[in-house]
């Protein structure tokens, strides 16, 4: 049986980096990364956007070549599914029936695309956007002359498929089940800014809608069939609603969590010598009054990687990263700094029919996020708002011409 001193179950962002940060804190030990992808690990958020795009070749989205990995003593196993954990016995089941045993486990497996449960939801041509295997299969639909795409879901990974592939020559419809795109993440006046861009971009978005079916011929997608009778032909459709967190093994050994693997400020699990980090992991977030919350971005499983490679090499620091995203859509760069979970104010901050603008979160009374539209000046500055909880009078924050550090 194999074994390591640390087992990392993910080779996404938060497995790379918490390899990467245990040797930057000088750990010595054996470090192995099994990861279900058969890459080398590389970066996510391009999928929908660059890489889809053809703007970035797959060895531009690596996030470091091959000989990085030799070099600091990291072995990887490509196409190594994990399927099941024994805390007791310290080791982990793969796919193809083997064992690997550990001293320490980072569970850094993200989550799996969250699939429609309509018929024919297992035709040809249906796509979700979570690994270079999925976007490599649309794209090569593309060259063979699929045209007509239909995308269902209107968060980031929906909105940033469909530019795509509108700038690509597709003719795109965009299916929201909810009143606006964006809803569960962003406030009315950007949900409403983006939807009125994509319409101008020729993309036909449809709010309120919901999928009743697909139809097919010869095993592939050929029609969309919404709920209420409508139909909508189309050679492909591309799937963003969500993702399921890939906690299913770890649950099962015992772990603790109803949404993803409930984690300590070290992001410790119950289980004695198991953490886990990034998609996957519930956090009480000090950036939202505590509530626990679990956070799908790149910055939240980096910055959870160094925080475990921190504890496991003794150096003891709870994880407090400041949270912060982003989206390229079209012409436009979205950065979001903070959380706007339980805001109870917005203010809105420049013109948004000039496509440069930010949204303010306000929780009684303090700013507690941004979302800025081409508008780096205010994401930085607004952060420092955040992190001093400041709380300035909203005609102050709504005047564009004045620096938001004027307000701390």
């Amino acid at each position: 049986m194999d074994s390591a001193d640390v087992v990392i179950v993910g080779s996404g962002h938060g497995g790379a980096q918490a390899a990467i940060a245990l040797r930057q804190q000088g750990f010595e030990g054996s470090i192995l990364m099994l990861g279900r992808d058969p890459e080398l690990p590389y970066e996510r958020p391009p999928l929908s956007k660059e890489y889809l795009a053809r703007e970035k070749p797959f060895e531009r989205i690596l996030i470091r070549p091959a000989a990085f990995w030799d070099e600091r003593e990291v072995a990887l196993r490509t196409g190594a599914a994990v399927t099941g954990v024994d805390p007791s016995a310290h080791t982990v089941k793969l796919s193809d029936g083997s064992e690997v045993g550990y001293g320490k486990l980072i569970w850094a497996a993200g989550g799996d695309p969250r699939r429609l449960s309509c018929g024919g939801a297992d035709l040809s041509g249906v796509h979700a956007v979570r690994d270079k295997a999925d976007a490599d299969r649309i794209m090569a639909e593309l060259d063979n002359g699929a045209k007509r795409v239909v995308v269902v879901g209107g968060g980031y990974i929906g909105l940033e498929a469909a530019a795509v592939l509108t700038k690509l020559g597709c003719t795109v419809t965009l299916l929201e089940a909810l009143p606006r795109v964006l809803a569960r993440v962003a406030g009315e006046a950007l949900s409403t800014f983006y939807q009125s861009y994509h319409r101008e971009h020729g993309i036909d978005v449809r709010l309120d809608t919901t999928v009743e079916k697909l139809e097919g011929e010869n095993g592939w997608v050929r029609r969309v069939v919404l709920a209420d009778g409508d139909t909508i032909d189309c050679d492909m459709v591309v799937v963003g609603i969500g993702i399921v967190p890939a906690a299913g093994p770890l649950i099962a050994a015992g772990a603790a969590g109803a949404n993803g693997v409930d984690v300590d400020e070290f992001c410790r699990t119950v289980l004695p010598d198991i953490y886990a980090i990034g998609d996957c992991a519930a956090h009480a977030s000090a950036w939202a009054d505590g509530a626990v919350i679990r956070l799908e971005s790149v910055q939240n499983a980096t910055d959870m990687a160094t925080t475990v490679a921190k504890h496991i090499t003794g150096t003891e620091e709870p994880y407090r990263a400041f949270p912060w995203f982003w989206s390229n859509q079209f012409d436009l760069k979205l950065q979001t700094a903070g959380l706007s979970l339980g805001h109870d104010a917005t203010v809105v901050r420049g013109n948004p029919d000039e496509a440069k603008f930010s949204v303010v979160y306000l929780k009684e009374g303090r700013v507690v996020a941004l979302d800025c539209v081409n508008s780096t000046k205010d994401y930085v500055q607004g952060r420092k708002l955040i992190e001093a909880r400041a709380a300035p009078a909203p005609d102050e924050l709504a005047d564009p011409d004045k620096p938001l550090k004027e307000l701390l």
